[in-house]
């Protein structure tokens, strides 16, 4: 059985940003970023479609960009699973509203 993709996106901002910061190897936690982004924007195409996955993977990536101004407001772990959280929440909406 396959991992959601909802629990692969807010996973990979969650993870890539832990790595970060407990190795201080930014670019560590920016490789599973990008893995889970990539794997997360496949599992949307063969889930909902090429249109919804380029939304949810322009959304993953917005919420990467969001959560570094988000953070100076409220915290960086705060931030981190806020935007994780939406992910979610959105990747799980799309894919329960209509698999091809």
């Amino acid at each position: 059985m396959a991992v959601p993709t909802s629990l692969v996106a807010a996973g990979g901002l969650i993870g890539g940003y832990g790595i970060a910061r407990w190795t201080k190897q930014r670019p560590l936690g920016g490789v599973a970023l990008a893995a889970a982004g990539a794997l997360a924007a496949k599992q949307w195409k063969d889930t909902v479609g090429a249109p919804a996955a380029a939304g949810l993977t322009g959304l993953y990536v917005a919420a990467f960009a969001g959560s570094h101004p988000l953070a100076k407001k409220v915290g960086a772990w705060p931030s981190v699973f806020g935007v994780a959280g939406a992910v979610a929440l959105a990747s799980w909406a799309v894919e329960r509203g209509g698999s091809r």
